[in-house]
């Protein structure tokens, strides 16, 4: 079996109280990443230079905005596969040995994603935080595609399925990119794992704007693919491409 070569991406703007832990994280896999991509997304501290510093490679991108970070982080990545975390992310040692067993047990798989675990709360807060935030997002992104969403913390992404993508997605709307992402990806090519587990910060939670803003997002993201990316197409699809094959093999 050919082994995978897996690219790392962290958008980053101002991240530098942040960023070295995640980087350290990294460092720190089992299984190491080939190549580490920090997109400096127009920082005025010392973002950039800590990224350098850890060896990482700088990508810099003008436009302001998770999407036009992260999909200049996509497209300077070289690996087969491209894994995405963000500053806040702190990876398991085994996290990447995890995303390359997934990938490799199975072709159709055209990505892989996993929770994000609240750290800085107490056990109360952490366990609602992961009822009404995480499980919340996974359970309405899986009504809206028909399969589980992308995470933008722990997900990673086979190069060619978003070299397909890349045109398709709304880079300048104001929109999650990973859930965006998602509705690109082939119908039923998402795994998720509760082994791709990572931990996030909660800074999410602490601003109630802030909140809002990410439910408008959400929102906006299913508004832009319904109805022509909603489930019943999907499935739809699915089924003209089986009678098509089908007659192919008459």
């Amino acid at each position: 079996m050919t082994a995978l070569r897996i690219t790392l991406v962290v958008p980053a703007r101002d991240e530098q109280e942040r960023l070295p832990r995640c980087l350290a994280s990294v460092a720190a896999q089992t299984r190491p990443a080939d190549e580490v991509v920090v997109v400096d997304n127009g920082s005025t501290d010392d973002t950039a230079r800590l990224a350098a510093a850890a060896g990482a490679r700088v990508v810099h991108e003008g436009v302001p905005g998770i999407w036009p970070a992260a999909a200049a982080g996509y497209d300077a990545a070289t690996g087969d596969v491209i894994a995405r975390v963000d500053a806040d992310t702190v990876l398991p040692p085994g996290w990447l040995a995890r995303v390359e067993e997934l990938l490799a047990a199975d072709p159709a798989c055209a990505a892989v994603t996993g929770p994000g675990r609240f750290r800085g709360l107490g056990p109360v807060a952490r366990r609602g935080a992961d009822l009404l935030y995480m499980r919340t997002y996974f359970r309405l992104g899986a009504l809206a595609l028909g399969g589980p969403p992308l995470f933008g913390s722990a997900f990673a992404v086979r190069r060619d399925a978003w070299e397909a993508a890349r045109d398709a997605v709304h880079r300048d709307a104001d929109v999650h990119d990973d859930l965006d992402l998602s509705f690109h990806l082939p119908a039923g090519s998402v795994r998720y794992d509760d082994g791709l587990a990572v931990s996030i910060s909660a800074r999410p939670l602490r601003s109630p704007g802030s909140m809002g803003l990410r439910l408008a997002r959400g929102w906006r993201s299913v508004v832009l693919h319904w109805p022509e990316r909603a489930p019943w197409r999907a499935a739809q699809q699915r089924v003209d491409d089986w009678r098509a094959a089908r007659r192919r093999a008459r």
